[in-house]
Formats: structure tokens, C-alpha cells, sequence
């Protein structure tokens, strides 16, 4: 009865750990809020970015906001490689503006490039 237990038992886990790395997470994406005639999107920096996917209009001047609350080395810093960006967030709050004139995503990683997040333009 005990080898049925821990067949099981680690079946189990076995499930859950493929789901864990292979399974497809969905997060939420976070849209921005109208400041007059400029759209402004906020990243919450802890332990991570939250939400990881914010989304701008097409054709409306934005911006995203990182707030810093994770004194980690590794998120102290923003790279936007495709806009030739590596800003320091220790200045708070600290703002990348980005180009709406087109559809098109803009992908941002900490300093380290261990943690992820994109800017949907659409």
C-alpha cells in the first residue's frame, strides 16, 4: 500500500512541476490611464514587474512609470534594448517614454536580463 502512496504521490508532483515550467501562464496585461492628452502606464518593480504586459494606444503619446520597491541589484536597473535604454530606478519614479506612432511590442529586462516584461503598442 505504501508504493501505491508514493507512486502516487509522486506522479503528482511529477504533473506539477511540467505545469509549473511548461504549462502556459497567463498574466494579466495592464493598460494605461489617460494624463490629459498622454497616456501613462505603471510597472510596480518587486520582486519582479507587475504587470509584466502593459498596453498602449496606437497614435497617442505614452509613457510607462517604473516604481521601485525591491531594493534587488539585478532590478535596479531597466533595459530597453530596442529603444537603446538602461535606465537606473533608483530615481523615483523613473519614466520611459515610448514611441506610439506604430503597432509593435518593445521588450524590457533588468540589468541582469533575468526578468521580463513587454510594451504592447496597439
Amino acid at each position: 500500500m505504501a508504493e501505491v502512496l508514493v507512486a502516487i504521490v509522486g506522479l503528482v508532483l511529477i504533473a506539477l512541476i511540467v505545469w509549473w515550467f511548461f504549462g502556459k501562464h497567463q498574466a494579466q496585461a495592464g493598460r494605461a490611464v489617460m494624463e490629459g492628452d498622454h497616456q501613462v502606464a505603471t510597472v510596480v518593480v518587486n520582486g519582479g514587474y507587475s504587470p509584466s504586459t502593459v498596453v498602449l494606444k496606437k497614435g497617442v503619446s505614452g509613457s510607462v512609470k517604473f516604481e521601485m520597491r525591491d531594493l534587488t541589484a539585478c532590478l535596479s536597473h531597466i533595459v530597453f534594448e530596442q529603444l537603446g535604454l538602461n535606465k537606473d530606478l533608483t530615481e523615483q519614479p523613473t519614466t520611459v517614454e515610448i514611441p506610439t506612432d506604430q503597432a509593435g511590442e518593445f521588450n524590457f529586462a533588468c540589468g541582469m536580463d533575468m526578468f521580463h516584461g513587454k510594451v504592447i503598442v496597439k
